[in-house]
């Protein structure tokens, strides 16, 4: 039997990302491909102590059906850590919990955007969010990164020529793939661009409690003086991406129809992962823990960091993240990126992620790609950067 697929998802493309993880299976690869936080960030016996005490002392209530909003508790919790920071409005948002931090994105544009209408992001973005935006048929287009973040003058290009834009997609933290931060200016500038066009900016900020250099910038969200920004934050880098629990920050109207959306989804979050993540931050000291995460990070970047510089051919530009988990390689102009990706797997067992699987196309031309630190143990950073080395110096010294 033939299927014919509705038009949302017969576009749908299988990620790239998905391609390449496929080698790290075969033995005596080394992965710099994936995204996941680092085995030694995850507190795992406190969490197997507050599992034991759920399931003890209140089973029913974690396993029983919960509202679609969220465990109240932790949304309370969290509206006044959000609000601390000057992300959560009392007085005009209203706070959901999420299965994770990428369903804000769908249910956004679920939410705000018709077929046909225009979302702006950035160029490259998480595939992710991409492919959410993709399913229901917007115009997506994509707006290069400088080092400052995304190009003001192409943002506003893209806004006049797509006068019906709904939403700009940002992550503006160490951005996934690049590791790149969006400036405080660049930031001023986005949001002025917003105002005057009318859209809304959908603020992405699943690192940014990872930061470990630099100075902390404002969010999107503590500028918003008109309630044209919706933010998303996330356990899955801070706790366990396992327990898929993120949140959504929004004026009251946006958040209750996206409610609305979420219960033709998923009906709501799953309530061990809500109540874990609540008695987890009410059981330790949550800002420690991100301290000793970000001390992990830190070091992980930093080795990674200074194996490019000693291995790498002087021709390879790369980031110097501030926080996250990525950095970002470019080759010289020219070169066949996906062929170097391929050659790197295939005949040195070194997986990376080309950066066509970002773009808005995975047709779209780039020569960059996305190396992940969070992952590999140490010495597979040690190892795996040095033979990533030898073949950058093979082809272009």
């Amino acid at each position: 039997m033939q299927y014919q697929f509705s038009e949302k998802v017969s576009h749908l493309q299988a990620s790239a990302i998905r391609e390449i993880l496929k080698f790290t299976s075969v033995p005596g690869v080394i992965s710099f491909a994936a995204g996941n936080p680092a085995p030694e960030a995850f507190p795992v016996e406190m969490i197997q102590e507050i599992s034991a005490q759920l399931l003890e002392q209140n089973p029913i209530a974690v396993l029983q059906y919960g509202i679609t909003e969220g465990y109240q508790p932790l949304r309370e919790l969290l509206k006044g850590r959000m609000q601390q920071q000057q992300n959560f409005n009392p007085d005009r948002d209203e706070l959901m919990i999420t299965s994770g931090a990428q369903q804000v994105m769908e249910l956004a544009c679920k939410s705000l955007c018709n077929p046909g209408d225009t979302l702006i992001c950035e160029a490259p973005s998480f595939i992710g969010s991409l492919n959410a935006f993709k399913s229901y048929n917007v115009n997506l287009v994509g707006v290069p990164l400088d080092e400052d973040g995304m190009n003001p003058e192409l943002l506003e290009q893209a806004l006049r020529e797509n006068p019906n834009t709904k939403l700009i997609y940002l992550i503006p933290n160490f951005q996934n793939p690049t590791g790149k931060t969006t400036t405080l200016e660049r930031r001023k500038i986005i949001y002025a661009l917003a105002q005057k066009y009318n859209t809304i900016i959908l603020e992405d900020n699943p690192y940014g409690d990872l930061r470990f250099a630099g100075q902390d910038v404002p969010s999107f969200k503590s500028m918003d003086t008109d309630g044209r920004v919706i933010y998303a934050g996330s356990f899955s880098k801070v706790l366990a991406p396992g327990i898929r629990v993120g949140y959504g920050i929004a004026p009251r109207e946006i958040i209750s129809k996206m409610t609305v959306c979420k219960q033709v989804s998923d009906v709501h979050t799953n309530n061990f992962g809500q109540m874990l993540a609540y008695e987890f931050m009410n059981k330790v000291d949550f800002d420690a823990h991100l301290a000793k995460l970000r001390a992990i990070y830190q070091q992980k970047a930093e080795r990674m960091l200074s194996g490019i510089q000693k291995h790498f051919s002087e021709k390879i530009a790369y980031t110097r993240p501030e926080g996250g988990l990525f950095l970002w390689c470019t080759l010289p102009d020219g070169c066949n990126m996906t062929g170097f990706c391929q050659q790197a797997v295939q005949e040195y067992k070194i997986a990376v992620v080309p950066g066509n699987a970002f773009m808005v196309s995975e047709n779209d031309q780039t020569s960059s790609f996305r190396l992940n630190y969070s992952t590999p143990t140490d010495d597979a950073i040690d190892k795996g950067i040095e033979i990533l080395g030898q073949l950058t110096k093979k082809l272009f010294d």
